[in-house]
């Protein structure tokens, strides 16, 4: 009489026999939504920082936004057209996309290089290791300023080295030449952030397993093969991971080039970034500034995009 005023569900999921033995089945366990709620401050303030001035950027670019005129008309697509055609815009880009190829390769090649040295043992190596991330370490500004006394056209260390060795006559306009201001700025790059390169390889040199570059010794292999078919091969992911991380880095430019140059002379040093500013800051023009601003995030998606497909398929060849 007990057993019949349970409910069918209570009978079924309390006991179930199963070949004369019986078995008590589990019940479902609900979703634990604690770790939702704590994570929901964090997912806030990632929005309120993150998401939201990007989501505001797209929207001031479909609008003519201007402190100048005082108009705040929705003018759809019509930025973008006129981003189209825009010349300056073109030339930062340019630029941009020079100075991150250029100064990406030569500090993914001398990083390696400091990397490959560092890693292997002599008197002293730890103390090298942290000298390496002094240029790193030093604020943006700093180099700049820097840089600047260095290639000064007048007065500075590098006239002054390249005439003792007679490399040239007379001074050169470091960044007064439109022949030679990008490339002194992709210089100041290379040495501030190269080392950083170094410290990401040097971590992945770590996690090569050492028997297998013992095992290529035995078998009379030299340098260069343990670098060419071990080292490399397994270094490629991380190589991968840290060119995508500079690229995207470089790509946002701005600090070196505002102090040093300006974005001149001439344009010939404007970026991307060094445009955007002057355009939302300076002509007041937030529609067209935040046009310029939303064209720079998708070309870095892009990029970091192209990256994702390789750092994908070096992965599955590793497996």
């Amino acid at each position: 009489m007990l057993e019949s005023t349970r409910s069918l569900p209570d009978r079924v999921g309390s006991v179930a026999a199963i070949g004369g033995a019986a078995v008590r089945r589990p019940r479902k366990r609900r979703p634990d939504a604690t770790p939702w709620l704590l994570l929901l401050p964090v997912g806030i303030s990632l929005g309120a920082v993150s998401v939201f001035p990007i989501l505001n950027g797209v929207w001031l670019s479909l609008r003519n936004t201007s402190l100048v005129t005082q108009e705040d008309d929705f003018v759809g697509l019509l930025n973008y057209r006129l981003l189209m055609g825009d010349a300056l815009f073109w030339n930062a880009w340019r630029h941009t996309i020079i100075f991150t190829v250029v100064s990406t390769a030569l500090e993914t090649l001398i990083g390696l290089g400091m990397a490959l040295l560092l890693y292997e043992y002599f008197v002293g190596r730890s103390i090298v290791r942290a000298a390496m991330l002094v240029p790193w370490a030093m604020p943006t500004v700093v180099t700049s300023k820097m840089f600047g006394w260095l290639f000064d056209g007048q007065h500075g260390v590098v006239n002054w080295m390249l005439r003792s060795i007679g490399l040239i006559r007379d001074n050169i306009n470091w960044y007064g030449s439109v022949d030679h201001a990008l490339g002194t700025i992709i210089v100041a790059d290379v040495w501030k952030t190269a080392p950083f390169m170094a410290l990401l390889l040097l971590a992945g040199l770590q996690t090569i397993p050492n028997s297998l570059i013992e095992a290529l010794r035995i078998d009379g292999g030299t340098a260069w093969q343990a670098f060419w078919y071990v080292r490399l091969p397994m270094l490629a992911s991380t190589l991968l991971i840290a060119g995508m991380f500079r690229a995207l880095d470089a790509f946002r430019v701005f600090d070196l080039v505002y102090v040093l140059t300006g974005g001149g002379p001439a344009d010939s040093t404007e970026t991307l970034s060094t445009l955007s500013y002057k355009t939302l800051f300076s002509t007041l023009q937030f529609g067209y500034g935040s046009t310029l601003s939303t064209a720079m995030f998708i070309t870095e998606a892009l990029m970091a995009a192209g990256f994702v497909v390789f750092i994908a398929r070096q992965v599955r060849l590793a497996r």
